[in-house]
């Protein structure tokens, strides 16, 4: 199938013939279905704390922050190009909708108007105003999401990025020092490290801190090959393979590589304000207080067993009520050990409002064991899909992962990917159709074998920007 060209092209990408012929054969046979068995809920895999809890789980972490190791984990590669689509269509092709209405009618009101403003020509028009956002000026529509200027305050206006500086400091300083990690696409690396060496010092003098910040980048070794409508190797005009980014699950890659006892995960775009932000402060100290009770109680039961404990029935308890993993009625000490020895991640879940995206589903396993998973609507059977508009909640990437055994030692989060739950979407290049396959996603499949745990969070903690108009919300002013 490969020529000797090829075989040196996969080799550059630190690929194996044998892992690109696996990713043809995905092509070929699809990607199963997730066995879902019901949305969780309140009660039913959606923990709902009381007022005593929360503050006791706050204060847990509190307590223990001091002698923890902990990062602050953003994907920040994304560019902003679907944020600003609607304004490319505007410039590109003179359509005009509601939401262009709506931002030359609040144009003053969005943080970045002074930054604008200053490039704009006198009397420029409708047109050149939202060319200037998206192109030549701001240039918007070729610069990441993080590197945009979401919110405007007395002593000046911040990007995004800035936000999570301020973010990280509310629950994430240890010692003294913000451990921060951005991955970022190779191009707006310089970007990024330009602009926080700006800004850094205002804000380690304000927050009496001192960041320490740390970039990767997306590895060509999780590229995947693309495909033509026969599920034949895609090639460019030039003969060669095409390779493609394979999504955010290949940052498994990238989260496998921080070295931590907590990593708190939260996307680029979802930042609120100074105003607004206590809410989004106190439930990561609760999230994580939660996880670090749950390893303390994990761990002591896997050395339990160790230990030889026969008395399995409260450990069982454990798995099943706390850790949300319902056991087969043959359960043994073999099984209560594999469940126990997993990465755990506690999930913050916000109400279903309506919001695209996964949400939160009990799901059956092969060893017998029903888990809690994240789920992408892509990833249910159409039969199914009346359990998913029927979850009462919503999943806004808000995660607070443990990622030590109870020796102190790393997990190889690699090993709790599950392979069957990538994604094939189509899409073109050369002006040709293709066929591209992304990897099982970062919260998705990626995480699929965690232990996993979901709490029922306030919907002031969610306040992403998918659109540029969703900075005149509430949360963004």
């Amino acid at each position: 199938m490969f020529t000797e060209k090829d075989s040196a092209q996969i080799a550059a990408h630190g690929l194996t013939p044998e892992a690109v012929e696996r990713q043809i054969e995905n092509f070929r046979r699809g990607f199963p279905f997730l066995k879902v068995v019901r949305a969780a809920s309140p009660g039913d895999g959606v923990a709902t704390l009381d007022p005593a809890r929360a503050d006791a789980a706050a204060a847990r972490y509190e307590r223990a922050a001091e002698g923890l190791s902990v990062v602050k984990f953003v994907p920040a590669s994304g560019a902003a190009t679907r944020m600003f689509k609607e304004l490319f269509e505007f410039v590109n092709e003179g359509k005009r909708g509601k939401g262009i209405d709506t931002l030359l009618e609040h144009i003053g009101e969005f943080a970045f108007w002074p930054e604008l403003q200053a490039l704009l020509p006198e009397g420029a028009d409708d047109r050149a105003i939202v060319a200037a956002i998206v192109g030549d000026g701001l240039c918007y529509g070729r610069k990441p999401k993080g590197l945009v200027t979401f919110h405007a305050y007395p002593d000046g206006a911040r990007k995004a990025v800035e936000e999570h500086l301020v973010e990280g400091a509310g629950y994430a300083a240890t010692k003294g020092t913000v451990r921060i990690h951005f991955t970022v696409s190779p191009e707006h690396r310089e970007g990024f490290e330009r602009l926080l060496a700006e800004r850094i010092p205002r804000y380690e003098e304000r927050f009496g801190v001192r960041y320490d910040i740390s970039f990767s980048v997306q590895k060509p070794a999780t590229d995947t090959i693309a495909v033509d409508p026969d599920n034949e190797p895609f090639r460019q005009d030039d003969g060669s393979l095409l390779f493609r980014p394979a999504g955010h699950g290949a940052l498994i890659e990238n989260l496998n590589e921080i070295d931590a006892d907590i990593v708190f995960v939260k996307n680029i775009d979802n930042v609120t304000t100074d105003a607004l932000r206590g809410d989004t402060v106190r439930c990561k100290k609760v999230l994580a207080g939660l996880l670090l009770e749950l390893q303390e109680r994990a761990f002591a039961f896997l050395r339990a067993l160790d230990g030889g404990e026969t008395d399995l029935a409260p450990i069982a308890a454990f798995v099943e009520r706390e850790l949300c993993v319902k056991l087969p009625a043959a359960y043994d000490a073999a099984l209560l050990r594999a469940v126990l020895d997993r990465p755990i991640r506690v999930c913050g879940m916000v109400r279903n409002e309506g919001e695209p995206g996964g949400g939160p589903f009990w799901v059956a396993n092969p060893d017998g064991t029903e888990s809690l998973q994240i789920a992408e609507s892509s990833q249910i059977a159409r039969e199914d899909m009346p359990l998913m508009k029927g979850a009462t909640h919503f999943n806004p990437v808000d995660l607070v992962c443990g990622v030590r055994r109870a020796d102190g030692g790393k997990f190889d989060l690699r090993d709790y990917v599950d392979p069957d739950t990538g994604f094939i979407s189509s899409k073109s290049a050369c002006g040709r159709p293709l066929r591209a396959q992304e990897l099982p996603g970062l919260w998705n499949g990626a995480m699929a074998k965690w232990n996993t745990v979901f709490v029922d969070v306030p919907v002031s903690t969610f306040s992403p920007v998918k659109v540029v108009q969703d900075l005149l919300r509430p949360q963004h002013r």
